[in-house]
């Protein structure tokens, strides 16, 4: 017969019952409806698909035709493209560099008179707790790690600060050298998941730093094995005494910057150690060209006695002590901007501080708005795989060593760290280097900076120089067990999981970025210092109990996620405490509600995320009518 059929027929649960194959009950009344309603089907404002990694590279698509099918025109147009962008992107790499260099001017000066008074403060540098606060402090202040390590050795050489007490000191200036990566990354804030994958980056060497500090910072106070360690490596070497590193980065932006400004770096390290004739000189230096010249000068004698010590002269004036003297006479002006300005150093300070932020942020902006455009098709992929591949099995692990070891030496070669690091964050939010592979060059990089410190204690006095050494070989060696702590054991590698934290919150929750700035190096450091300072009483009074809830808030958070049955009912998640304890969200609120005006861009989107909030009717839903015919049990069971 026409209407029937040999084959088998098909079972209900195999037959389409939407479009999209998936189940759907609808809601009989206007109630909102809730999960139970949307089991599988994807709908306009459902939350983003968990099985999706927002931490995985974005694919670098291709735009336009590919080389096959464009003409010679089309081609010998994208060739000087490519050529006008390469020479954009040098250019403002260039001036991001300088930009940087010409911040860390800023900062010293407008931090150096303080910087000075903080080193020079023996009483508060025999608090380890109080000494490793400064050493953050004074790196954020100076922005360079490397300016902080060569006064501590300057202040150890001098005699004025013994290694142990130094110690503290260097690791918080190994923490505060992270700062820099933080700011560049607040540049990528404008679209979201660049800012999670460059803030990430950036939190991750922070994380890095801390961790260290509070696991080694209490074993080296019980068991000094840092300060043991290297003493055993100094009487082992014959040490002499070296010269200076290639610093091919100064050659190259030097010619530039110190038409800006030109700074005396030795003013900082005299106030440190207490140089008098550096209490009140300026820290901008205005004259290069500066002769010597031996003067004698004479002076009235009171007492004909004190002739019988020194050299007397007699005329018709009367009579004159005798003594030689050498004055600095200015030869030569330097040539930059300050150098004719009577300004005082901390008003030079804040007018680079602000220019230098622009044109930081403004490079930075305009090298991502060019990376994003070069960095497509299959070239893009290439070196995109390059970075990010390991070698084969059995010898992947060899990678991430290989990583540090590329770190630590591009890292020698710039001779500084904040530059190398600031040059990842940007590459890690658009994309072309993983978490994964910049987790180790981090590291490298903590390491290469070490190599100033050793440079600066070589160059100490004879009778200082075993002491300087090891002050630097202190600092390596903290790094290096650093890296045995995170790095060598995979399971071990927390930091990558606290940086993808902090990552995801701060794609949410942009203003996160800016209190984690401020709380890590500047809110923090300074209540922990005032601490500090008042006493071991008033600081384990205060910071022990604070102390036991985090740690108790954290080992709770992992029962909650791992192993929840063996917790109270009512601890099984944060609902029984107020929301403004266990969420951000009333914080972003009372940011939006302050924010006025200047959040008219973002209200849309804001609008939008409410929106898709909201609970479902049964409005949203088509409408969906039932004939006979629809019913495959009803059509077989008729008579054709």
């Amino acid at each position: 017969m026409p209407f029937t059929s040999n084959n088998p027929q098909v079972p209900l649960s195999d037959i389409k019952l939407g479009i999209d194959d998936t189940p759907v009950k609808v809601p009989l009344d206007d109630t909102p409806t809730d999960s139970s309603y949307t089991t599988s089907m994807d709908l306009p404002h459902e939350e983003p698909n968990e099985d999706i990694d927002p931490w995985a590279l974005p694919e670098l698509q291709p735009s336009g035709p590919s080389w096959k099918e464009m003409n010679n025109k089309e081609r010998v147009k994208r060739v000087m493209m490519a050529l006008v962008k390469s020479f954009l992107l040098l250019g403002f790499l260039y001036l991001f560099i300088c930009s940087l260099d010409v911040l860390s001017s800023a900062f010293q000066l407008v931090g150096s008179k303080l910087t000075g008074d903080i080193f020079s403060d023996n009483d508060i540098l025999a608090n380890p707790i109080a000494g490793l606060v400064i050493g953050v402090l004074v790196t954020v202040l100076v922005q360079s790690s490397s300016t902080s390590s060569s006064i501590i050795v300057s202040m150890v050489s001098s005699g004025i600060l013994n290694v142990k007490a130094s110690i503290p000191i260097v690791m918080g200036v190994n923490v505060g050298t992270s700062v820099t990566s933080t700011l560049v990354s607040l540049a990528q804030s404008g679209d979201r998941n660049e800012f999670r994958r460059a803030f990430g980056g950036s939190a991750v060497h922070g994380m890095f730093n801390w961790l260290t500090v509070i696991i080694l910072l209490p074993i080296e106070l019980g068991t000094g094995y840092l300060l043991y360690l290297s003493e055993a490596i100094i009487k082992s070497f014959n040490i002499h005494a070296g010269g200076q590193a290639p610093d091919i980065l100064k050659v190259i932006t030097r010619p530039f910057t110190d038409l800006i400004i030109k700074l005396d770096s030795s003013v900082i390290t005299g106030n440190a150690i207490g140089d008098p004739q550096s209490a009140n000189k300026s820290l901008i230096k205005r004259w290069c060209e500066i002769e010597e010249k031996n003067v004698t000068e004479h002076f009235p004698v009171n007492n004909l006695t004190d002739c019988s010590t020194v050299s007397c002269i007699t005329n018709v004036s009367g009579t004159f002590i005798e003594i030689n003297t050498t004055i600095e006479e200015n030869i030569e002006r330097c040539i930059h901007i300050f150098s004719h300005i009577n300004l005082p150093d901390i008003a030079v300070g804040f007018i680079l501080l602000t220019a230098s932020l622009l044109v930081l942020c403004t490079c930075l902006i305009l090298i991502v708005k060019i990376l994003n455009s070069v960095l497509k098709g299959q070239i893009a992929q290439v070196i995109k795989k390059i970075i990010n591949a390991d070698f084969p099995f059995p010898f992947s692990w060899l990678t991430g060593y290989l990583a540090i070891l590329i770190g630590a030496v591009m890292t020698f070669v710039v001779q500084s760290s904040s530059v190398f690091t600031a040059a990842i964050v940007p590459l890690m939010g658009v994309g072309v280097i993983s978490m994964k592979r910049a987790y180790p060059l981090f590291l490298g990089s903590n390491i290469g900076t070490t190599t100033t410190a050793v440079l600066a204690a070589l160059a100490s006095p004879a009778s200082s120089l075993s002491e300087s050494v090891q002050v630097a070989f202190i600092h390596l060696f903290f790094n290096l067990s650093g890296i045995l702590l995170w790095y060598v054991i995979p399971y071990l590698r927390i930091p990558i999981h606290i940086a993808k934290k902090f990552g995801d919150i701060t794609a949410k929750y942009r203003w996160f970025a800016v209190l984690y700035l401020l709380l890590s190096f500047l809110i923090l450091p300074l209540a922990v210092f005032g601490l500090s300072m008042a006493g071991w009483i008033v600081l384990a009074a205060v910071g022990g109990p604070i102390l036991v809830v985090i740690v108790a808030v954290i080992i709770i958070n992992i029962l909650q996620k791992r192993l929840p049955k063996y917790l109270p009912s009512f601890l099984r998640n944060w609902d029984f405490l107020p929301l403004w304890l266990h969420s951000l969200a009333p914080y972003d609120n009372f940011f939006f509600a302050m924010c006025g005006c200047c959040c008219k861009n973002c209200s849309q989107h804001r609008e939008e995320e409410e929106k898709s909030k909201e609970p479902l009717t049964r409005n949203d839903f088509p409408s969906l009518e039932t004939y006979c015919y629809d019913n495959p049990d009803f059509v077989q069971s008729q008579e054709l």
